[in-house]
């Protein structure tokens, strides 16, 4: 028999935290829950979870910041994240999937509505957590080089940082080199199909990215454009 999946859901409102671990227990899922975020930072590095539903606003630490510092690690980068606010405006939703949120729900919110989502975001996530034993832990071309367990990127022996969607977007990238993939299969890969995001931001991720490892991002030589088909990596 499959073990249950574990959600950690982290809130502040105890009413809130009760209603969602009672919806999600009736759906056959193992539920911790946090009030804060030091207990929900304590709760990531000792359990074994499966998703995290996230309030934007708690006190301590914030939500954002607890997002962040899980998609650093590579212990936890591939966990998926749903970021629980009672905000509403755009920028805020762009600022929770640019922390590497894998989607966005405002409160008020429908149960029915966050329990499918988390169906579907757990669904997703069976085909991308974890590393693969096969695939290598490096990966180099040119003067790129990565090192996949540690989240490291250099430029000719230079260290190279950037925001999470940049660092999946070219760790796709470089696992697929090659191949060529619309803005829409770059959402579905590295974004999800559950996000806020629209197809003309990959566009504005894959200048930055050229922006933090190519010579000249106007004439790149690692992540290529196809016209009319979408980007690859390499020659």
């Amino acid at each position: 028999m499959a073990a249950r999946k574990c959600i950690l859901v982290v809130d502040d409102e105890k009413d809130i935290v009760d209603l969602i671990a009672y919806n999600l227990e009736k759906e056959g899922y193992e539920v911790l829950t946090a009030g804060d975020g030091e207990k929900a930072l304590a709760v990531i590095k000792n359990g074994k979870l499966d998703l995290v539903v996230l309030d934007l606003m708690l006190p301590g630490i914030k939500g954002l910041d607890i997002c962040r510092i899980i998609r650093r690690h590579p212990e936890t980068e591939w966990l998926p994240v749903i970021m629980l606010t009672a905000k509403g405006e755009d920028l805020d939703k762009v600022v929770g999937l640019e922390m590497g949120a894998d989607d966005y729900i405002t409160k008020p919110f429908s149960i029915r509505e966050l329990v499918a989502r988390v169906r579907a975001i757990l669904r997703r996530a069976e085909t991308r957590k974890g590393p693969d034993p096969a695939a290598p832990e490096v990966f180099s071309f040119r003067d790129l080089h990565l090192d996949y367990a540690a989240c490291a990127v250099t430029v000719a022996g230079n260290k190279v940082e950037m925001g999470p969607t940049e660092y999946k977007l070219l760790t796709f990238f470089t696992r697929h080199p090659g191949r060529v993939y619309s803005r829409d299969q770059l959402l579905d890969r590295v974004w999800g199909d559950e996000t806020f995001v629209e197809p003309r931001t990959v566009d504005v991720h894959i200048s930055r990215l050229r922006g933090a490892i190519e010579k000249d991002k106007d004439r790149p030589e690692y992540i290529l454009t196809v016209r009319g088909l979408g980007y690859k990596f390499g020659s």
